[in-house]
């Protein structure tokens, strides 16, 4: 595979237009990948990176659940949700962690964050792309930090007030203080593992809108229909690629996801149960974790999907735009000349000012009718890629389902009914 480093930064200057700060951005961005050891670049690191995906992710879990069982333990300490959590966030990061090194090898960094179709972007689609992965990063922080330290909280008081209730293996201080920081680097690297992937996801979908934006702007500009039906397909394909190498990982962890959620609600609602903030908490968090990550994978995925979607509204505007200034004594094709009516562009100006835009108001969305360079396109070769759109919807696909609002409605609709189905299950809710 080479030196990933190398592969990963390396830039002629023909072929890429970045700054120097970008690249600055791409190399701090490149720590979070080597901070989960996918860096396998030879048999020695390989070797590392399994090993400690090993230690962390499966040996510490195995042998901190079976070495602090304490049945005569007071009952706040006997951790009877521990087997839920580890076995959850474990399936999890050993998911995360194979899609990872499988994507690595078979594609390369460089690629699989398409950073080897920047070439041919915008100099906008580059900055905002670069300005994305320091926010990548943020975000990375900004979901990880509140639940580790909640965590740390959490196995601080359990291991301190349980004192020598617990289970201990020579100084009782030592042993603690082993067992903690152990327990704490396994939560924390399974979980960034988890939460990188879910980023990497949202980055990649972050580069397609972009994309979009910059398309959109085709459409205010003098341009033919060549042109714009090439971006498009390019943009399509893209979102096929995309589509087609996290299918599984979407599917299997809004299904993973549903499945420990619903164990750890019939875990916690069964007659039997006596849950507390001392018993679930770290059960709590865990949940909080694995839901946040799907939900950013769903909120990328339908995001992506809906403005793609408004490609077809815009270029149906478009359309309309350039058939109402045309020239009546034209014949299938408009003027020459660039028509700009003022009785069009004050439509608009009656309806809202230029400071009332809605939130999030872009080139995709906004009403604002689009200048016509009419002398460009005919009116038959408008209406044929205005039906191509229609008809051609990009977006985030599921083995052949698209990801978009009414989707996500279908799944809210179903996590609801099992909801309440078990809820009917073991409180009896009538």
């Amino acid at each position: 595979m080479g030196d990933e480093r190398e592969i990963f930064f390396s830039r002629s200057t023909q072929d890429s237009g970045y700054l120097d700060m970008e690249e600055v951005e791409l190399r701090s961005f490149s720590f979070w990948l080597k901070w989960v050891c996918l860096d396998q670049s030879n048999i020695w690191r390989a070797g590392v990176s399994w090993s400690i995906f090993f230690i962390l992710a499966i040996g510490v879990p195995v042998v901190s659940h079976f070495a602090l069982l304490c049945s005569s333990c007071d009952d706040d300490y006997t951790r009877p949700y521990a087997a839920v959590v580890q076995t959850s966030l474990s399936i999890f990061a050993t998911f995360s962690f194979l899609c990872l090194t499988r994507w690595n090898r078979q594609y390369g960094i460089r690629r699989f964050l398409f950073l080897d179709k920047l070439c041919d972007a915008s100099e906008k689609v580059q900055h905002g792309y670069a300005e994305q992965f320091q926010r990548s990063r943020k975000l990375l922080l900004f979901f990880l930090l509140p639940c580790f330290v909640a965590v740390c909280a959490y196995k601080v008081w359990w291991y301190a007030s349980g004192g020598t209730q617990l289970p201990y293996y020579g100084n009782i201080y030592i042993s603690d203080i082993i067992f903690c920081t152990l327990e704490l680097c396994s939560w924390l690297y399974r979980t960034s593992v988890f939460f990188l992937v879910c980023l990497l996801f949202r980055l990649i979908c972050y580069l397609q809108i972009l994309r979009l934006e910059d398309f959109a702007l085709t459409f205010q500009k003098e341009t033919e229909v060549g042109s714009i039906l090439t971006e498009h397909l390019r943009i399509r394909r893209n979102l096929r690629i995309i589509s087609h190498r996290f299918r599984v990982f979407i599917l299997s962890s809004l299904v993973l996801v549903t499945a420990s959620q619903l164990i750890s609600l019939l875990m916690t609602t069964r007659s039997s149960a006596h849950a507390n903030i001392f018993k679930a908490g770290e059960l709590a968090i865990s949940s909080i974790s694995l839901v946040t990550g799907v939900s950013i994978c769903l909120r990328s995925a339908t995001k992506i999907t809906h403005r793609a979607y408004s490609i077809t509204s815009l270029a149906a505007k478009w359309h309309a735009c350039a058939t109402i200034n045309s020239s009546d004594n034209t014949e299938g094709e408009t003027p020459r000349i660039q028509i700009t009516s003022d009785r069009v562009f004050h439509i608009n100006a009656d309806c809202e000012s230029d400071d009332e835009e809605g939130d999030g108001d872009n080139d995709l969305h906004n009403t604002k009718l689009v200048p016509v360079f009419s002398h460009t396109i005919s009116f038959q070769k408008r209406q044929a890629l205005v039906t191509y759109f229609e008809n051609n919807k990009a977006g985030i696909t599921v083995f052949g389902f698209m990801l978009d609002r009414t989707s996500l409605h279908s799944i809210f609709v179903i996590e609801l009914a099992l909801l309440l189905w078990l809820l009917n299950k073991t409180i009896g809710i009538s």
